[in-house]
C-alpha cells in the first residue's frame, strides 16, 4: 500500500515529532511561568499563550494517533477528524480579529497566527478524508500541519518569552 494511505511507514516520523513537540510544549510552560504576571494582565497575551500551547501540543496528538499499532485506517481517519474538529473552533477563536494586538503588523499576524492555525487545524481533516478515499495525498498533509504548528507555536512562544518585556 502507498505510504500516503498506510500509517505504518509513518511511525518513525510520529515518534520523532511526539518527542520534539512535547519538549517544545514544556518549554512554553517555562516561558509562560517566567512572565505570568504580564501574560495575565492582557487577555490578548493570554490568548497568544493558549494559541502557542495548542499549536505545540497538536503535533503530539497527531503523532500519538499515528503510533497506535495495528489500528485500521478508518479508525485513524476518525481520530484525525476529531482532532481537526476540536482544533478548528479553538484556533479559530484564538486568531479572530479581536485577538490581534494593534502593535503587531497585520502581515506578521497573518504569517505567525492565521496561516499556521488554519493549516494545522484543517490539514488533519483533509488527511483523514484522503485516507478514507485514497486521494488528496492522504497522510502527506500531516507534515505540513506539524511544520506550521511548530513554527507558529515557536514564534508565539518567543514573543511570550522575550518580546513582551520590551
Amino acid at each position: 500500500m502507498d505510504a500516503a494511505y498506510d500509517a505504518e511507514p509513518w511511525s518513525d516520523f510520529a515518534a520523532g515529532m511526539a518527542g520534539a513537540a512535547a519538549a517544545l510544549a514544556g518549554l512554553l510552560f517555562v516561558a509562560v511561568s517566567i512572565n505570568i504576571r504580564t501574560i495575565l494582565t492582557d487577555p490578548r497575551i493570554a490568548g497568544r499563550a493558549a494559541l502557542s500551547l495548542i499549536l505545540l501540543a497538536l503535533p503530539v496528538f497527531l503523532s500519538l494517533v499515528l503510533l497506535v499499532p495495528g489500528q485500521p485506517e478508518v479508525a485513524l481517519a476518525v481520530e484525525l477528524l476529531v482532532i481537526s474538529a476540536v482544533t478548528v473552533p479553538s484556533l479559530g477563536y484564538l486568531v479572530r480579529p479581536a485577538a490581534h494586538a494593534a502593535e503587531q503588523p497585520m502581515t506578521s499576524w497573518i504569517a505567525t497566527n492565521i496561516v499556521p492555525s488554519t493549516v494545522a487545524a484543517l490539514a488533519p481533516g483533509v488527511a483523514a478524508i484522503g485516507l478514507l478515499t485514497e486521494s488528496l495525498g492522504g497522510l502527506y498533509w500531516l507534515p505540513a500541519a506539524v511544520a506550521l504548528a511548530l513554527a507558529g507555536g515557536l514564534v508565539n512562544a518567543w514573543a511570550l518569552l522575550v518580546e513582551i518585556l520590551r
